[in-house]
């Protein structure tokens, strides 16, 4: 109950522009392969550029082609990120990891795979992330497919979000990264849009250490965007809706608000705070935060 008082502790919270994943317009090759990397093994690989396109393909499909640099990372960055022509290898794999816990997890794709063919088989079965992909995706689904229909997920949709970084205005610093994830499912309609455990990442814009003299500590923290299911990053931000969401959530938990006061514009909220007393926010704590715009975004079909 305290824990989630505590969030009326952040104030002077700003945001960022929404930024499309999928979005390849301003990407290099190697930027490319880069994201790609990101995916599977959960950061870029050292070597020559050849080498490591040869060896995403070598994972993914079973073996390396021959085909010109710039085709084959086009075609592997497609593959893995663009919804328009069917689903893709990252919704898929977060499709099956949701149809099986109705939750998403952040490792690296591989490292998914193998935990969940374990759950489902018993172990790491050999072969292409693809063909181990497509046999989980038989598994989970009656006819091996998931449905993918693009939706929008439209500005201030609420989103809880229990914060998995521990802040104090004793020890964490400007700049510091705030990571988050989501607690609940969001749907637009009947397609999940942002998975429970998509992740969320912020930033510490001020940090002020409680002063003489009763003047309260301050946390100044930019929640800027969280992962939809389909890999876009959808923008956010704490307004007077999710303001009033987490307000009530804390008051249903009978949690005392008394002395929180909200000030000013869409975005800053001041909190019930100790009189002259540093901040601690613990991690686990829940709060709600609201999408920043209209985001179009490919969901996934839901079926009771």
């Amino acid at each position: 109950m305290l824990r989630k008082l505590l969030i009326y502790t952040l104030v002077m919270l700003f945001i960022l522009p929404t930024v499309a994943f999928a979005d390849s317009g301003n990407l290099t090759v190697t930027d490319k392969t880069g994201a790609v990397e990101k995916i599977l093994y959960g950061n870029e690989q050292s070597g020559a550029l050849l080498d490591r396109v040869s060896n995403i393909e070598t994972d993914l499909y079973g073996a390396a082609t021959n085909d010109a640099l710039m085709t084959r990372i086009d075609r592997i960055y497609s593959y893995m990120t663009d919804n328009s022509a069917a689903p893709s290898f990252l919704t898929k794999l977060n499709a099956v990891e949701w149809a099986l816990s109705h939750n998403v997890t952040t490792q690296p794709a591989k490292a998914r795979i193998e935990a969940l063919e374990v759950l489902m088989v018993g172990g790491a079965p050999r072969g292409s992330l693809d063909d181990r992909l497509t046999r989980m995706m038989q598994l989970a689904y009656p006819d091996g497919k998931v449905e993918v229909t693009q939706t929008t997920i439209n500005k201030d949709v609420l989103v809880k979000i229990n914060i998995l970084s521990p802040l104090s205005s004793k020890d964490s610093r400007v700049g510091d990264v705030v990571n988050y994830q989501v607690a609940e499912d969001v749907y637009a309609g009947d397609l999940l849009v942002i998975p429970k455990g998509a992740c969320g990442s912020g930033r510490l814009t001020k940090v002020e250490a409680a002063q003489n003299f009763g003047r309260d500590a301050k946390l100044d923290i930019a929640f800027d965007r969280v992962a939809a299911i389909d890999g876009t990053s959808v923008g956010t931000v704490l307004g007077d809706a999710a303001k009033a969401e987490t307000k009530s959530m804390a008051t249903a938990a009978g949690a005392s608000v008394a002395g929180m006061l909200i000030l000013g514009p869409i975005g800053i909220v001041g909190g019930a705070f100790v009189h002259g007393k540093d901040i601690t926010v613990p991690a686990g704590t829940q709060i709600f935060i609201q999408t920043q715009d209209d985001t179009q975004v490919y969901g996934i079909k839901v079926h009771s």
